[in-house]
C-alpha cells in the first residue's frame, strides 16, 4: 500500500516518464543519466583475468551490468548501445598458472575465457558488443606510454615505466584514498626504481621465460591498469558514458585508469558516470580467493539452474553487500517455481514482449532490483485473481517483465524436470513412467503405487492427467 492505495493503483498516478538515474561513485550521489550521444551510448566493464574458474562474486558484477545493458538498450535501442567487457589474457597469475600446470599460456587463456562465456550464457547474460583482449592491443599500449612520457606524467626506471601520481592532482578522488595513509599502510609496492612508492607500473621488463613484447624500453609487458585504458579508447572512445566494475576495483585499478587516461588525453575525463557493485559475503567476510572462501560458478551450476543463481545475484540492490547462503538459493528456486507454475498456463514463446511500466519504474531508479522483484510478484498476484483470457494476458505481461530481467527462458516442463546432481535422470524417470503405465494397464496397482512412492521419496512428483502422467522435481 502507498498513500492508502494498492500498489498497482498507486502506480497509475506515478510519473511514467521517470528518467534513468544512477548512483555515480565519483559524485557520491544519484545523477540523472544523460549520455553524451544518445545514438551511441557507451559502457565498459572490467572483465576476468582468465587463468582459472571464476567465482560467483565475479558473476555478480557481470550480471548486474548485463541488467544495466538491457535497461540502456530498452531506452536507446539495441543498435545504439556499445558495451565492452574485456578479457585480461596476460598477467602474473596467468604466467604462474602456466608454470604450475605446464600448459601454454595461450591454451590456458582460451580455455578459461570460453568457460567464462559459457557460464554467463547459462546465467542468461547477453554477450557484450565488444570483448577486447589485452594481447590484441600491445601497439596501442606502447603508444599511450610514449604519450605519457612526452607529457611528463611518466618516467623510466630500470626497464620499467611508471606513472608519477604527483602529476595528476585529482588522484584519489574516485576512491577517497588519502595518499599519505596509503603509503603509511603499505598498500603500495616500494621499489628502488620508483620516485614515489605510490607510483604505478605502466610497463615492466619480462624475464626470459616470461611472455614479452619489444618496446622502446626493452622486452616487456604492460601493467594491468594500462590495459583497460587502451581497450576503452580503442573500442569506445576517449571519454565513455559509463564505467562499471566491482567495488574492489575502485582502488587502485580504476583510480589508476583515470590518472593515466586523463593525462594522456589532455584532461578529458575517462568516464562520465562510475558504477560499482558491492561484495558477496560469506558470513562476516567478503568472498575472495585470498581468504579461501570462494564458491566457483561452474560448481554451483552443477547443483542449481542458472536462473536460480541469477535470481539470487539480483536479489539485493547491486550497491549493497549480498549474503550468499544455501538458504538464499533455496528461496530463489522456490520463487522461480511459483512463476514457472503459472507460466504452464500459456503457450511458450521465445518472444518476451515489452516490459511493463511498473518494472521499468523500479529499474530506472538506480537498478532497484528488490523493487523490480516486488513488481514481478505483484504481476503474478494480479494474474492469480483473474480467469480466462484476462488471466492469460496478465501472465503474458508477467512473463515480459521476467524475460526483460533475464528470467523465464526455459519451458516450464523443462524447468520442473531440470537435472540436478542428485536423484534419477530424466531418462530413468521416463522409463519408470512407462513401467508404471504398463502396471496400471495390467491392473497391478500395487506395483504402480510403489513406483510412484519410490519416485516421491527421491523428490519426483507425478501428476496424472487425461493424456497420461507427467513429472517434475520437488
Amino acid at each position: 500500500m502507498r498513500g492508502g492505495l494498492p500498489l498497482a493503483e498507486w502506480r497509475e498516478f506515478e510519473r511514467t516518464d521517470m528518467a534513468l538515474q544512477f548512483y555515480d561513485t565519483m559524485a557520491r550521489e544519484k545523477r540523472e543519466f544523460t549520455p553524451a550521444d544518445p545514438s551511441r551510448v557507451t559502457m565498459y566493464v572490467c572483465g576476468p583475468t582468465v587463468y582459472n574458474y571464476t567465482h560467483i562474486g565475479n558473476a555478480r558484477s557481470a550480471i548486474v551490468f548485463d541488467l544495466l545493458f538491457r535497461v540502456l538498450r530498452h531506452h536507446y535501442g539495441e543498435a545504439h548501445v556499445a558495451y565492452a567487457r574485456n578479457i585480461t589474457d596476460i598477467d602474473d597469475k596467468i604466467i604462474n598458472a602456466s608454470r604450475e600446470t605446464g600448459e601454454p599460456i595461450e591454451a590456458i587463456t582460451k580455455k578459461f575465457a570460453k568457460i567464462y562465456r559459457a557460464e554467463l550464457a547459462t546465467l542468461n547474460a547477453l554477450p557484450p558488443t565488444f570483448e577486447p583482449a589485452a594481447t590484441g592491443h600491445l601497439a596501442e599500449m606502447i603508444a599511450l606510454v610514449e604519450n605519457l612520457i612526452a607529457a611528463g606524467a611518466a618516467y623510466e626506471g630500470e626497464g620499467h615505466v611508471l606513472f608519477a601520481i604527483e602529476k595528476f592532482a585529482d588522484y584519489g578522488k574516485l576512491s577517497g584514498v588519502d595518499q599519505d595513509e596509503m603509503i603509511a599502510g603499505a598498500r603500495v609496492e616500494v621499489a628502488p626504481y620508483k620516485k614515489n612508492p605510490a607510483d604505478f607500473v605502466l610497463w615492466k621488463p619480462s624475464k626470459d621465460d616470461e611472455p614479452g613484447w619489444p618496446s622502446p624500453w626493452g622486452r616487456g609487458r604492460p601493467g594491468w591498469h594500462l590495459e583497460c585504458s587502451v581497450m576503452i579508447e580503442k573500442q569506445l572512445g576517449k571519454t565513455i558514458d559509463i564505467h562499471g566494475g566491482g567495488q574492489d576495483l575502485r582502488f587502485p585499478h580504476h583510480e589508476n585508469e583515470i590518472a593515466q587516461s586523463t593525462c594522456a588525453h589532455q584532461g578529458a575525463p575517462l568516464a562520465r558516470y562510475w558504477l560499482h557493485n558491492g561484495f558477496l559475503r560469506m558470513g562476516s567476510d567478503k568472498m575472495s580467493k585470498s581468504l579461501g572462501n570462494v564458491l566457483l560458478t561452474h560448481e554451483l551450476l552443477k547443483q542449481w539452474p542458472g536462473e536460480v543463481l541469477r535470481w539470487a545475484l539480483l536479489s539485493a540492490h547491486y550497491r549493497q553487500p549480498l549474503e550468499w547462503t544455501e538458504k538464499l538459493l533455496e528461496q530463489s528456486k522456490r520463487q522461480l517455481d511459483r512463476f514457472y507454475r503459472m507460466l504452464e498456463e500459456i503457450e511458450f514463446t521465445e518472444d518476451g514482449g515489452d516490459p511493463p511500466e511498473s518494472l521499468m519504474l523500479a529499474l530506472n531508479d538506480d537498478l532497484n532490483t528488490p523493487e523490480a522483484y516486488a513488481a514481478l510478484h505483484e504481476l503474478r498476484d494480479i494474474a492469480s485473481q483473474m480467469d480466462g483470457e484476462p488471466r492469460k494476458n496478465a501472465i503474458v505481461k508477467m512473463r515480459a517483465a521476467g524475460r526483460f530481467m533475464g528470467f523465464f527462458y526455459e519451458k516450464p516442463e523443462t524447468w520442473f524436470q531440470g537435472q540436478t546432481t542428485d536423484g534419477p535422470t530424466a531418462d530413468e524417470i521416463d522409463a519408470l513412467l512407462v513401467a508404471r503405465a504398463d502396471a496400471r494397464k495390467a491392473k497391478n496397482f500395487a506395483k504402480a503405487d510403489k513406483i510412484r512412492d519410490d519416485l516421491a521419496a527421491q523428490g519426483i512428483i507425478l501428476e496424472d492427467g487425461p493424456d497420461g502422467a507427467t513429472w517434475r522435481r520437488e
